[in-house]
């Protein structure tokens, strides 16, 4: 026999001569797939025992088999859904003897619920001696609650056929003890059913069973579906194994192998309708009906209907068995009897012997193996490049969490706290030196430096060089300001949108201080007076005007350092987090994050000291640059007398083109200036427009005018000298500072250099429970994914 396109399987001849039909399945969608002979069926050599003894058997579909039969053994079931055969069925509804049948050993009997936890059953056809090697497969713990896969081997291989029952008895008692040494079960005296931690149990005994007289067939058999549990019985076990059940068929790789017992009515039995919920379509399930022989009289046609997949259909169909009772084999009947008692069954006994003959091939153990073993492998054969691709993506989705979790601790514990140490100096240093990132150190304090020096220079002191009593008018534009001041448009637009004017407004003019009259000051300079001649006034009168502004420094520039201390915090604690996160159970980072902000402590009051000092040099007024502080002098002295003498003229004259620039339409005005400016350059005085001003007449202020430019000028200087030293000093201290001996101070906060200091470190790196679980869950999972695949690759 073979299948078309496929090259899976490649079917042989019984050794009666026989020939199979061929298998033309597309799996899980053709009700009629396969046929056999009846003849074939009927013809049970002497020297067969169980399922498929015929050595010609595909060794295609045996590797199929045998591949998954090695992932499972990975553990890698818990990953991804691999194909396999789930028996299910009520209680007592002949699962075990079918069990039975089909792998040729004997599984242990008990009053009611014969098994409570699943049993994997791994056959393979082999030319070697029979052998069955038992192991007990952990996956949750006496609570239920999912653990770390273990595989434990339960004693040497098995070689004589009976002794595999009282193994698997105690492999069962082992599974419903987990707490307890599988051995004391191996080789101690067997104990009472009632006598274990837990009723049923998801942990499964997995069987190996290899010989001439095997199919190659996996699948596993599930406790019985219970309807009721007696007095002495848990009302939780009904879901207990209903759970249990489902766990297993709703996966959609699973092949459902449902018995149903003849003796009971079909409605009442509930493992069909709980089949029926995950595969409605009954596309994936295999019925079995057991038990032919106790169906009451006169209902066989309703049974027959079944085998003709009238009622019920299945897309794989139903099959009818006859198993030797428990009496019989009590009484020590061979398999080989038992299939020859089973084809003698079906071939005299009515209805069964007089079923149309195509049928027939749905009758009997031997056909419902051969059927298991092709729908098997064949689904094994089309599950392949999904399971690769599985694989490939659990695999990858594992590297990622092993990758996201800490580094594991060192067995060099000092060695390692040092160099976690010295990344976070290093990483430290970078970033205090700047880094070209938007969200670097750096970038995040220049905005308050740039506020800074506009708040010192919203103090500079606002003169008003008309009376306080006199019409109060806008001052022009000091355009020798406009042109050394970059970010006077800035100024003037924040000014103006906070202030609602629509009037234009000069950078000389945008000052938050009190107006200040040209009256007032000289009110003031005359009161000052003391024994000077009367054209001169006391020094006192600019060092008031002086000292008005420079006590507003003050609160800017602590200020700027709140805010600068405030970005250094946080990107200390976010670096702290960063490096040490991860390390140990946190006592590590909260440890470091104290030392790191004591030590920037320390820099801020060495930073709060030299502001101070710095506050302190601005209250005795000198400078030494003295060129920049007369052009500025001389400056302020012409605007404030052409303000106050001719406003008019004065704005004319500060807008006058340059010399050299002739204007388009030359007015009476126009042609006067330009006579007085070429007038002068014949004299050798070479001046601008706006130097004109100068040129007007004394003014009965001109004291006041002296002590306004004076003060005006005085505070260009300082407050530019200002501006610059305080954003300098804290840059130096707190920030450049705050490298400066931190490695040392780490070092000796954690106390890692002294006697203690290794045992320390060693508590420094111990992690949480929880990491050191997840990192083993990862690492086994890992390994089972990785064992896999290499069984992949072997394949292909």
């Amino acid at each position: 026999m073979s299948l078309p396109n496929s090259g899976i399987y490649k079917g042989a001849r019984s050794r009666s001569g026989s020939a199979s039909s061929r298998f033309t399945t597309e799996l899980f969608d053709s009700p009629n797939s396969h046929v056999v002979d009846s003849t074939t069926a009927a013809a049970v050599n002497e020297d067969d025992g169980v399922g498929l003894s015929d050595p010609t058997i595909s060794h295609k579909r045996r590797e199929m088999l045998d591949l998954v039969n090695r992932l499972r053994n990975t553990g890698v079931q818990t990953d991804i859904d691999l194909p396999m055969i789930a028996v299910i069925g009520n209680q007592s509804a002949g699962k075990s003897s079918l069990i039975e049948s089909i792998s040729g050993i004997t599984l242990p009997r008990s009053a009611g619920t014969c098994t409570r936890c699943p049993t994997e059953c791994k056959l393979s056809h082999s030319d070697a001696p029979w052998k069955c090697i038992v192991k007990l497969h952990f996956n949750t713990d006496a609570k239920g609650m999912p653990t770390a896969v273990r595989l434990v081997p339960f004693g040497a291989p098995i070689t004589t056929k009976s002794d595999v029952e009282d193994r698997i008895k105690r492999a069962q008692r082992a599974i419903l003890n987990p707490s307890t040494d599988p051995n004391k079960f191996l080789h101690g005296e067997d104990l009472a059913p009632e006598d274990t931690e837990v009723s049923f149990s998801r942990n499964y005994v997995s069987l190996e069973i290899s010989g001439k007289d095997l199919a190659d067939l996996s699948f596993v058999d599930l406790p019985g579906l219970i309807a009721s549990v007696g007095r002495a019985g848990n009302e939780r076990d009904i879901e207990l194994v209903k759970s249990l059940v489902t766990s297993y068929i709703e996966k959609p790789s699973c092949v459902i192998l449902l018995t149903v017992a003849c003796e009971t009515d079909f409605e009442n039995q509930g493992a069909h309708h709980l089949a029926k919920t995950f595969d409605p379509h009954g596309k994936r399930t295999v019925g079995v009906l057991t038990k032919p022989d106790r169906i009451p009289a006169g209902e066989e046609d309703n049974w027959l209907k079944i085998i003709r997949n009238e009622t019920e259909p299945l897309v794989n169909n139903w099959y009818c068995v006859k198993q030797p009772s428990s009496q019989m084999l009590s009484k020590g009947i061979t398999w080989t009897d038992a299939r020859r008692q089973e084809n003698e069954y079906f071939s005299v006994t009515q209805p069964w012997c007089s079923i149309d003959p195509q049928y027939q091939k749905y009758l009997r153990t031997s056909n419902l193996t051969e059927r298991l073993s092709t729908i098997l492998s064949e689904l094994i054969a089309k599950r392949l490049p999904e399971i690769q691709e599985e694989l490939t993506n659990a695999l990858q989705d594992t590297e990622a969490k092993w990758r996201a979790l800490p580094k594991a601790p060192s067995n060099d514990a000092v060695g390692e706290v040092l160099h976690v140490l010295s990344l976070f100096a290093r990483d430290l240093s970078r970033r205090l030196e700047g880094t070209p990132d938007e969200d670097g150190l750096i970038q995040s304090i220049r905005p308050h430096q740039q506020a800074f020096k506009r708040a010192i220079r919203e103090t500079a002191p606002n003169f008003i060089p008309w009376e306080s009593k006199g019409p109060h008018k806008h001052l022009p534009k000091a355009e020798f300001l406009a042109n050394e001041e970059e970010d006077d448009d800035d100024i003037r637009q924040d000014h103006d949108s906070d202030s609602g004017s629509s009037a234009p407004s000069s950078p000389r003019t945008f000052s938050s201080s009190p107006k200040i009259y040209i009256d007032q000051v000289l009110k003031r300079a005359q009161s000052a007076r003391t024994r000077e001649l009367p054209d001169n006034y006391p020094f006192v009168v600019q060092k008031a005007y002086i000292a008005q502004f420079t006590k507003r420094w003050r609160q800017p520039a602590l200020d700027l350092f709140d805010e600068v201390y405030g970005i250094l915090k946080l990107d200390l604690a976010s670096l702290v987090e960063g490096h040490f996160e991860h390390v140990g159970q946190g006592n590590a980072k909260r440890a470091v994050l104290m030392i790191v902000n004591d030590h920037l402590d320390e820099a801020a009051a060495r930073t709060k000291e030299k502001i101070e000092w710095l506050l302190a040099l601005e209250q005795a007024p000198t400078t030494l640059n003295t060129h920049y502080y007369s052009d500025y002098k001389d400056k302020f002295l012409s605007y404030y007398k052409g303000c106050r003498d001719k406003g008019d003229l004065v704005a004319k004259l500060q807008t006058f083109p340059s010399q050299g620039t002739q204007p388009v339409a030359v007015t009476g005005y126009e042609s006067s200036v330009t006579k007085v400016l070429s007038g002068l350059s014949e004299l050798g005085i070479t001046v601008k427009a706006s130097d004109l001003p100068k040129l007007l007449p004394p003014d009965p202020m001109e004291a006041a005018f002296n002590i306004m430019a004076s003060v005006r000028a005085y505070f260009q200087v300082a407050y530019k000298r200002f501006a610059d030293l305080v954003p300098m000093a804290i840059d130096y201290e707190i920030v450049l500072g705050l490298e400066n001996n931190m490695e040392k101070a780490l070092q000796e906060g954690l106390q890692i250099t002294g006697p203690d200091g290794y045992a320390r470190c060693e508590s420094m790196l111990q992690e949480l429970s929880s990491v050191s679980s997840a990192r083993q869950e990862v690492q086994k999972k890992m390994g089972r994914l990785q064992a896999a695949r290499q069984e992949l690759r072997r394949l292909l």
